[in-house]
């Protein structure tokens, strides 16, 4: 992992504070993230959650969806991104999937429990099922390898 001071840096910045700043005209959440790919900003996204009436239109998700296509992978693990704000939980998970190499932030939200947290998981005891899925599993892994 590299750090970038300088012109590198204020670019990559500047143009996360436009997307932020669009994010904001457009009535939403006003987040913005960039992929960067040698040195090259490759992908950008702001949140489009209340414009596409789409649960996953997180600026994070919406810019890895962009890289992904623009270098025909969605392993993006030569891949940098900056965001304005630290991403939530399923961002994260998300970011981890895609292998970024990094996510650079700039500030962090209030980690309080939300109102909206209310969905229960529930793991269920059935070894019959349990076992035919992880037997299912298994033989597709050992395919792929």
């Amino acid at each position: 992992m590299h750090f970038l001071y300088g012109d590198k840096m204020n670019k990559y910045w500047q143009e996360v504070l436009k997307l932020t700043q669009k994010a904001q005209k457009k009535g939403e959440v006003p987040v913005g993230a960039i992929i960067v790919y040698n040195s090259k900003i490759i992908a950008k996204g702001y949140n489009k959650r209340e414009g596409k009436h789409d649960i996953l239109g997180h600026a994070e998700i919406e810019c890895i969806k962009k890289a992904n296509k623009c270098l025909y992978n969605w392993k993006l693990s030569e891949c940098e991104m900056y965001v304005s704000l630290k991403p939530c939980s399923m961002c994260e998970a998300i970011i981890r999937q895609s292998r970024l190499k990094a996510v650079h932030y700039l500030l962090e939200k209030d980690e309080k429990k939300h109102e909206y947290a209310k969905t229960a998981f529930i793991k269920e005891e059935n070894l019959e099922y349990a076992n035919n899925f992880k037997y299912v599993l298994n033989n597709f892994f050992k395919k792929m390898r």
